[in-house]
């Protein structure tokens, strides 16, 4: 086991137990990645068949990194192994077993834009406000329930849920999430939340398939364990109960999607579903210097609920974090580029040893602007997706009416594109009649004549028949084959080409780029199924980090602190440390909510090797208008003997706040602003909280600790009731119910 020479004590002992429950517990920085690889290599150098092993990753790059590196230990029987995100390797095992859950195997996988604009179809047929009921809003509230494994039956028939949508004056969503689930059926597609949801309806469902994957699968590995939903463990749970040989790696203190359903309790709880479980701590920290380790065990021990470990290194000491204060959000990104040019020059390092993370997308301009100047090259992570381009998805809906006709997304996407002169009302009156019927909408549009009269019924007829020449084509030829003739005789490629435009040249080779990518995968010997609907299943399930491709070109890079996850670069910036922006203010009604947002400090910290700086504003432009700005809570809370506060270039500024006021009115349209957060006052002796189901848009409220304001929406998220109120002194914030005590005045 030479493999094993390389590895600390707790590495190597969590390699070699193999069987019976396991959690390892992965500090940043600890070599989790080179544990997972070792112990699935190790399980197959003992004779456990690769077919019967489950990894489960949260992106598909990770997996294909993991599988190279195992195939380079064991060979080419890594390539059988069952390795792959969660919804990549059950939308994998829903296409064996669709028919059981009344699937076609061929189904679609909706994008968040697909299902948003199916859900505003349905908001207006339904007569609805879409001001009201916004689609982004509504998929929000259905993706709560799908995660905490609820169905729309189940949904219309809680009086909870009921009672929170007509307080927040939404008592249509239950409707709208049984007409999304009827129409994605009909449509033979599921949405993103849909693969885990009816992955644990199968199960459920079918004994006997459950039976099945429990014997198939004897040993299950999870990574980022503390990013799992509630309907993830639960498919994993049910599938480790035979053999109980289950084994999670992750950190508590790395815990940081809630938004998206993730349930830290999982990995909090783990061991009350496995009392014999065994626990290893991976403590020892290859990444960063002592002062970065230090500083980060400073901050996550303000945190209540985790679980206990003790981070540590034995690289070199490295320099104090940097503190920078800048007067305004423009200056903090000159002050960082300009640090970054010096850092470069200085120290013989390119682009790519440095990253800028910031808590919000919104905060990339003042950067980039700065980084422009200085002529330094850098690229966005988490941009508009190569795959969400209106060109992109254009050809891609044509490829997925080839492989699913039944897809009403991409039959109203591409019925007049090229322009047929089938107009929206034509197409509203197709599907209308299809949805009154109850008829798939391909039935009502590949019988036009029988259904419907009309100018249009030719048209629409030689479109049908288009479509069907391209099914039969899909069927019989492979993804790049397909594909080509696909993109040629639908007229796109030609339209494409004649706009002699900038732009219309830049569509035109995205065009041709994505059949690169078609070419690619079919030239890929680990595909074994080369058909067009296995290569629309493999984009369908990337991540934006999957989709990053490296130019060639070194480059700074810009993300958000999520985005950074599981990264790490030499020197790292993290801006924006301002109370309300980091924390969020948004995260600021609950305990748990304040230590997620610490957790999320905690990666943006341990993202760096070797130099961190942080800094602040103490003037930013947010939503139009110039706020003041104080330092975040987070700074007082890392160790102080590690710090170096950095002056500004001119020393000679001094914060003058009366100056930042009388630079906000000169501003052309200046507002009202918020001024800093009031300190915190006693409540009234009087103050009795209101219950929060009589809360309405725009009435007036007391809060005890922000004053008097007005609320000016109220919102769910998944299952919790939030309020927008707009105080008079402490300017608009946003407070989660359960928590938020309010005074209907």
């Amino acid at each position: 086991m030479y493999y094993l020479k390389g590895l600390n004590e707790p590495q190597s002992e969590a390699v070699l137990h193999t069987d019976g429950p396991l959690m390892i517990i992965a500090g940043a920085g600890s070599g989790k990645t080179r544990v997972l690889t070792y112990r699935i290599a190790h399980l197959i150098y003992n004779k456990v068949e690769p077919f019967n092993i489950m990894a489960l990753t949260f992106t598909n790059k990770a997996a294909g990194e993991m599988r190279q590196r195992i195939e380079k230990l064991v060979g080419t029987e890594a390539r059988n192994l069952w390795m792959g995100t969660f919804h990549s390797v059950f939308a994998k095992i829903l296409r064996i077993e669709a028919e059981k859950i009344g699937f076609d195997h061929n189904f679609t996988i909706y994008d968040t834009d697909d299902s948003k604009s199916l859900l505003k179809a349905i908001i207006k047929e339904m007569n609805l406000d879409d001001k009201v009921y916004k689609p982004s809003t509504v998929l929000n509230r259905i993706s709560g329930a799908k995660n905490r494994m609820v169905s729309w039956q189940e949904y219309n028939q809680n009086p909870i849920f009921l009672a929170d949508d007509i307080a927040y004056q939404r008592p249509e969503i239950g409707k709208i999430f049984k007409n999304y689930q009827l129409r994605l059926f009909k449509a033979n597609a599921m949405d993103f939340d849909d693969i885990l949801f009816f992955t644990n309806i199968l199960f459920k469902e079918h004994l006997d398939i459950l039976y099945k994957y429990q014997h198939k699968f004897k040993y299950l590995l999870i990574d980022e364990f503390q990013d799992t939903n509630f309907a993830q463990y639960e498919i994993v749970r049910k599938l480790a109960s035979v053999h109980q040989n289950i084994c999670v790696v992750g950190d508590d203190a790395q815990s940081i999607y809630a938004f998206r359903g993730a349930d830290i309790q999982n990995i909090l709880n783990f061991e009350k579903d496995y009392p014999d479980l065994k626990v290893i701590r991976l403590e020892q920290n290859y990444r960063s210097t002592k002062t970065i380790v230090q500083v980060a065990n400073s901050l996550i021990a303000h945190n209540q609920k985790q679980l206990k470990k003790n981070v540590w290194t034995d690289n070199e000491q490295g320099t104090p974090i940097k503190i920078v204060k800048a007067h305004s959000d423009s200056e903090e990104g000159r002050l960082v580029a300009q640090s970054i040019f010096e850092e470069k020059n200085n120290a013989g390092l390119t682009n790519s040893h440095f990253a800028v993370l910031y808590r919000t997308n919104a905060q990339s301009r003042s950067l980039e602007e700065a980084l422009r100047r200085m002529n330094i090259k850098y690229k966005i992570v988490g941009g508009l997706s190569f795959y969400q381009r209106r060109e992109i998805k254009d050809l891609l809906a044509y490829f997925r009416m080839a492989v699913n006709p039944n897809d009403e997304e991409a039959l109203k996407r591409i019925i007049n594109l090229p322009k047929r002169g089938i107009g929206d009302t034509t197409v509203a009156k197709m599907i209308v009649f299809a949805y009154e019927n109850d008829l798939p909408i391909w039935q009502v549009v590949s019988n036009i004549q029988k259904y419907l009269t009309g100018k249009n019924v030719t048209t629409i007829d030689t479109f049908a028949q288009l479509i069907k020449s391209f099914q039969i084509v899909a069927n019989q030829k492979d993804a790049y084959k397909a594909a080509t003739e696909i993109a040629k005789n639908s007229g796109l490629i030609k339209e494409l080409y004649e706009d002699k435009t900038v732009d219309g040249l830049a569509r035109y080779e995205n065009v041709q780029e994505l059949l690169n990518a078609v070419k690619e995968f079919t030239d890929n010997i680990e595909n074994e199924d080369k058909s067009l609907s296995a290569f629309l299943q493999q984009i369908a399930l990337l991540t934006s980090v999957d989709e990053s491709k490296d130019d060639g070109e070194e480059r700074i890079t810009l993300m958000t602190i999520h985005a950074s996850k599981g990264l790490e670069f030499s020197h790292v910036y993290i801006v924006g440390m301002e109370e309300d922006l980091f924390p969020s203010q948004m995260m600021l009604s609950s305990r748990a909510d304040l230590e997620e947002e610490r957790r999320l400090f905690y990666v943006a910290i341990t993202r760096a090797e070797n130099k961190l700086t942080l800094s602040y504003a103490l003037s930013r432009y947010q939503h139009g208008r110039l706020k003041e700005c104080e330092p975040s809570r987070f700074l007082e809370e890392i160790d102080k003997d590690h710090i170096q506060h950095e002056k500004t270039r001119n020393q000679n500024i001094e914060v003058n706040t009366s100056f930042v006021k009388n630079l906000m009115h000169q501003r052309q349209g200046y507002t009202k602003v918020s001024t800093p957060k009031p300190k915190a006052t006693p409540p009234p002796a009087d103050f009795k909280p209101s219950n929060p189901n009589d809360l309405k848009v725009g009435i007036r409220v007391e809060h005890i600790k922000f004053g008097i304001g007005t609320v000016k929406e109220l919102e769910l998220q998944g299952n919790d009731r939030k309020a927008i109120v707009d105080f008079d002194d402490a300017g608009e914030k946003t407070l989660l119910l359960s928590f938020a005590k309010l005074r209907i005045l």
